[in-house]
């Protein structure tokens, strides 16, 4: 990436690690299909389940119930089309589009940091007569970076004999993802989002999960009946060695630390120049902020940081491009400034001068874009 235009969206994909492209490269050299089962094919059965295995045991899984994906679109749909057949559909308030638009009924609302009302969930689940639930709550939020308290939803739905399906697209690589330690039943993966490449994700099962997943797309019965079609198997095998790379550095701790330090420094710049932080007040991711500056529409933005060297977004950049009133701060009761917010999310290649460069953008931003006076009103500022 050019150093003079600088690249703060890792939350829409992460730069890939240079160890994820040459595993990718040596994958592309193996001709088999993983289905033959002459010597080419088993060169290549070999390289896929060396991959599901890395990727098991990062994350809490058995590797005979790691699905490969295309990413993490199709492995939250597997789950609540797969796991949610019969089932009452329940879903955060602030849930990606990809888990939204699989057919969730019914909204749990979170709090003015995007955190699930867990209470709410719990008389949810308690009503009388209703039928047993899928409920789907993402691990960390990828506009906001709000951690969710997904262990403790977990307690919530084995009593009320639920399912939980956890989209831990945002968190893998990032803070520690373990499908054992979290207690769900289903949890989705995506390559790209920690330094894989493009086209390949996975879906973790355990318990009831194991039994009752029918697939999706059926095709010729490749992983074990549960997902049809030849995966890819140079983004497969770069998303392994991606993962393994993230886990390592989170391992070491020292990473996270300088980017949550980074994180908080920009969060006080921007409050100084008059934004305020989206979630501030709960866990959040270490590399993401949401800012909102008040008067100021998102888009303007993006072209004013643009210009200025920076590449950041404005709410999910999983949306065909559109710019658009955040559903992820309407949800959390921020109003006007769900139009006003920008998602600034630190990749692993992230520097300090990086950053310090781009507050003093953000600063010169802020004092120069004019505000629109009837936000302010309503912002009440």
């Amino acid at each position: 990436m050019d150093r003079d235009w600088i690249y703060f969206d890792a939350n829409a994909s992460e730069p890939a690690r240079p160890a994820a492209l040459e595993a990718m490269a040596r994958a592309a050299s193996v001709t088999g299909n993983p289905s033959s089962v002459h010597r080419a094919g088993r060169q290549a059965r070999a390289v896929l389940e060396s991959a599901r295995e890395q990727l098991a045991a990062l994350f809490g899984a058995r590797a005979d119930n790691c699905v490969m994906t295309s990413g993490g679109t199709e492995a939250n749909l597997l789950a609540v089309a797969g796991l949610g057949a019969g089932r009452r559909m329940l879903a955060s308030a602030v849930e990606h589009d990809a888990v939204r638009a699989a057919g969730v009924a019914e909204t749990v609302p979170v709090d003015g940091d995007g955190v699930v009302r867990l209470d709410v969930l719990e008389h949810m689940l308690a009503e009388a007569g209703a039928p047993p639930a899928l409920v789907c709550l993402m691990l960390a939020n990828n506009e906001v970076g709000t951690i969710q308290p997904v262990a403790e939803a977990a307690r919530i739905c084995r009593v009320h004999g639920a399912l939980l399906h956890v989209d831990a697209v945002q968190a893998a690589g990032r803070i520690a993802v373990d499908l054992r330690a979290l207690g769900a039943d289903s949890l989705a993966l995506s390559g790209h989002k920690f330094g894989g490449v493009k086209g390949a994700g996975a879906l973790l099962l355990a318990g009831e999960a194991t039994r009752t997943l029918p697939p999706v797309m059926a095709g010729g019965g490749q992983e074990q009946g549960r997902r049809g079609g030849t995966p890819a198997l140079p983004a497969v095998a770069a998303m392994a060695e991606a993962a393994a790379q993230a886990v390592g550095a989170l391992a070491a701790e020292s990473a996270a630390a300088a980017m949550a330090g980074w994180r908080d420094a920009i969060d006080a710049a921007a409050v100084a120049a008059g934004a305020v932080v989206c979630g501030g007040g709960a866990p959040r991711l270490p590399n993401t902020t949401c800012l909102a500056l008040p008067g100021r529409a998102a888009q303007t933005q993006l072209i004013a940081l643009d210009l200025a060297g920076f590449g950041v977004s404005a709410g999910s950049a999983c949306s065909s491009g559109k710019v658009a009133r955040s559903h992820v701060l309407e949800a959390m009761g921020l109003g006007p400034l769900a139009g006003e917010a920008i998602r600034v999310s630190l990749p692993w290649t992230a520097r300090e001068e990086d950053v310090m460069r781009f507050i003093d953008a953000y600063r010169t931003m802020a004092a120069r874009l004019p505000a629109r006076r009837a936000t302010l009103e309503e912002a009440g500022t």
